[in-house]
């Protein structure tokens, strides 16, 4: 915007200065005209034109000039008075002559001129656009201060989390494992401590790049453990799935952190008794759930980026890290209210 005005500026520069370039040159033709003592002009006598006034400047593909009266013009002469821009001139002139004499100034010469104003011109908008580019950077950069400090407070904020979440996670999990029953609150708590360490590998993953580990494991599997984890907490949804069996090789434990979060995404965000479809053929996974809508589908995978009051806004962001890292060509398709993201697994095993 800043170098746009600046541009108009110049523009309008430009042609006061291409004014102010004729008007002096014209003012220089008409001083010429009157004590010849100027070596850029030049002069010759042409047959007079009706429709052409003296002391006007005008401009042909050859030269800029104006006409004066003719110097062999009949003895019997007038006194004729030309009002210009410089004022009053008295010269004389005979109605009788045909002639008349063309003061004029070559092209090339007056083009030179408009060349050297414009690179001049020039020069001084790009010093111009730079320091204008320079003191915006410099004001985004005081402006955007304050955020980037709330950034580093958060991220720091999200470092003490997992630190003190790590030793008591820790504990809870071998506890759990411990106790064999079906108690129902013991299953509560088992589910609660799963969400809780899910949540922990997500923050962990978005402030850490972790190397990965190749093995292979049954897409079916991962699919149906996550189907069996989430329909307890969300039994208002219905599921339907329909996975071939086939094996994949990657990371394990990142491909189930971007299931993880697509399917608690769908059932987060999907309405009341509404759908799950979860498909696989060939080489596409694909996870469709029913929705109120994304107002804004291109930016679902920004870091803190939400549509509601609801999470931390990391989820699908983490899934699009880990898929950029593992290589899985990810898409987010809304066709109404209707929401499917896509997985192309090329490492998929007959």
């Amino acid at each position: 915007m800043i170098l746009l005005f600046l541009g108009f500026i110049f523009y309008d520069n430009a042609r006061k200065e291409k004014a102010n370039i004729r008007n002096t040159l014209f003012l220089e033709m008409e001083n010429y005209s009157l004590n010849h003592k100027d070596t850029r002009f030049h002069t010759r006598e042409v047959d007079k034109k009706m429709s052409q006034l003296f002391y006007t400047l005008y401009e042909d593909d050859e030269s800029l000039y104006l006409l004066t009266p003719s110097a062999s013009a009949p003895d019997k002469k007038e006194m004729m008075m030309i009002v210009s821009p410089a004022g009053a001139i008295m010269v004389p002139y005979s109605k009788e002559s045909t002639k008349v004499r063309k003061i004029w100034y070559p092209k090339i010469a007056y083009t030179q001129t408009l060349t050297q104003m414009h690179h001049a011109l020039l020069w001084q908008f790009s010093l111009f656009g730079m320091a204008a580019l320079i003191l915006s950077l410099l004001a985004a950069w005081y402006t955007l201060q304050p955020l980037r400090s709330s950034l580093h407070l958060l991220e720091d904020f999200i470092k003490d989390i997992i630190h003190d979440l790590n030793t008591p996670l820790t504990s809870i999990l071998l506890n759990l494992k411990m106790i064999k029953t079906d108690n129902e609150e013991i299953e509560s708590i088992r589910t609660a401590t799963q969400t809780i360490e899910m949540l922990h590998h997500n923050l962990d993953s978005y402030l850490k790049e972790q190397k990965h580990t190749n093995e292979i494991f049954s897409i079916e599997e991962v699919i149906h453990q996550y189907v069996a984890f989430f329909t307890p907490l969300y039994d208002y949804l219905s599921w339907e799935v329909h996975i071939e069996k086939c094996l994949l090789s990657t990371d394990r434990q990142a491909f189930e952190r971007i299931i993880y979060n697509l399917l608690s995404n769908a059932c987060k965000y999907n309405t009341s008794k509404g759908k799950i479809k979860i498909s696989l053929k060939k080489t596409r996974l694909s996870i469709q759930n029913s929705s109120y809508g994304v107002h804004q589908p291109h930016r679902v995978f920004e870091r803190f980026y939400k549509e509601s009051e609801r999470g931390l806004g990391i989820g699908l962001h983490i899934v699009d890290k880990l898929c950029q890292s593992l290589q899985i060509e990810k898409r987010f398709i809304q066709k109404g209210t209707n929401i499917t993201v896509t997985l192309a697994c090329k490492n998929i095993l007959a």
